[in-house]
């Protein structure tokens, strides 16, 4: 093989190999950011179907459910902000009932709903979501409650 041609291949290959790893990268980043994403329906306080789910699509009334981060777990609790997919808020330190960009927290109970949650407690903020086992952010492993 020609000294040229060895060049080309060789940076062929090693640009296939950074296209595939970025792209492994982007979808693991993009899968771990919707991990702290609840689905809840929307459609006012006389509804009783009080769905929550981990993936977008339709409670049991009908309505489209929205996406709602997850702010803190306490005990069977999501504390869930409706600023949604790429909110970066707290619970604001000046009252536990607002989140950090002024919106009002909704307490969801997460018990019977079959979604895996990170309940280490604490200061703990992995505030992982799932519906299938595994892991939190902080290692534990993921809970459900029946």
């Amino acid at each position: 093989m020609k000294p040229v041609q060895w060049v080309v291949c060789s940076l062929a290959l090693a640009c296939a190999v950074f296209a595939v790893s970025c792209a492994t990268s982007s979808s693991e980043k993009a899968s771990a950011g919707k991990r702290n994403l609840l689905y809840l329906c929307t459609c006012g306080a006389d509804c009783k179907c009080t769905s929550v789910s981990t993936k977008p699509g339709q409670c049991g009334c009908g309505m489209a459910l929205k996406a709602f981060r997850l702010v803190k777990v306490e005990g069977n609790e999501a504390l869930v902000c409706p600023c949604g997919q790429g909110c970066n808020c707290t619970v604001d330190p000046k009252g536990p009932t607002k989140c950090g960009c002024g919106r009002t927290l909704r307490r969801v109970s997460l018990k019977g709903t079959g979604i895996y949650f990170c309940n280490c407690g604490g200061s703990c903020t992995c505030n992982t979501v799932s519906d299938q086992p595994g892991k939190c952010g902080c290692g534990m492993d993921l809970v459900r409650v029946n």
